[in-house]
């Protein structure tokens, strides 16, 4: 049972429904930058992060959500890179 609470939130994440998901505005903020990171890393701008700043988040938390961010999208690389390459 635990984590029961989130339970609504994590099946509004994997639906990719982020305007379902019952988060702050800070955090929904911190996922949309998530998402930019995943997709399409390279439109990250000032602005945006600088928002994050405004909406209360710190420095090493948005790099820690960049570097968790971009350690998960190696995990899927790495596994779809690896998916049926040793099976016979």
């Amino acid at each position: 049972m635990q984590g029961e609470q989130f339970g609504e939130t994590a099946k509004a994440l994997r639906d990719g429904d982020l305007d379902r998901a019952p988060v702050t505005p800070a955090e929904r903020l911190l996922l949309q930058f998530v998402e930019t990171l995943t997709k399409h890393a390279y439109k990250i701008t000032d602005e945006q992060v600088q928002g994050l700043r405004d909406a209360g988040w710190t420095d090493p938390q948005i790099a820690e959500a960049v570097y968790i961010g971009a350690l998960f999208a190696m995990f899927v690389r790495l596994a779809d890179a690896f998916r049926g390459a040793f099976d016979e």
